[in-house]
């Protein structure tokens, strides 16, 4: 049986080989993808996402999608919060990660239609495998994001697939349809 560290070890580097193995499988994948047709930009969907801090947060760094997959960019934006305060689910969904990933704690978020969620720094209250509702709390925000202006900030990104979008763009009302009467009525 193993020690209490060697596990910890062991565990620690089963978890870099499986975040090695899927980054080789989505670079592969992206490599075939090359040759096909042109990727179409992703519709945006207002509404559709909540904000994940109440009240509504400032925003201290947008969002700035890479060139290229590999690219240097901020595949997120990153919203000024007080340090203990609670992070939000955006939508409900699926927690499949809640850890810590490079000494941050991380909670990632799978939604349907192929949506991905990511906050971090945080200290999670979920678990992998929790199904969570739209504006249930994941954890709470802490300080130690690289490039905060201030105290504490929290990194919210988004992707569909293999492609980050620009989570702004999926808060906001829905775009409601009103009918209006081809003439006045008596």
């Amino acid at each position: 049986m193993f020690a209490p560290r060697s596990r910890k070890v062991t565990r620690t580097w089963l978890i870099l080989a499986t975040v090695l193995t899927l980054s080789a499988g989505s670079a592969a994948l992206l490599h075939s993808r090359a040759d096909a047709a042109p990727l179409q930009p992703i519709q945006e969907e207002p509404g559709r996402l909540a904000w994940p801090l109440t009240p509504r947060p400032h925003v201290t760094r947008n969002f700035e999608p890479p060139a290229t997959p590999f690219g240097p960019g901020h595949r997120g934006v990153d919203l000024e919060a007080a340090t203990g305060q609670q992070v939000l689910a955006a939508d409900m969904g699926v927690v499949v990660f809640a850890g810590q990933v490079a000494g941050q704690g991380v909670v990632a978020v799978d939604h349907d239609g192929g949506l991905h969620t990511t906050y971090l720094p945080i200290t999670p209250t979920v678990a992998a495998g929790d199904q969570i509702y739209r504006g249930q709390p994941l954890g709470t925000a802490v300080p130690g994001h690289p490039g905060c202006p201030t105290a504490t900030c929290l990194h919210w990104g988004a992707r569909r697939g293999t492609e980050y979008i620009d989570p702004l763009a999926l808060v906001g009302t829905p775009s409601r349809v009103r009918l209006k009467p081809w003439a006045e009525g008596p």
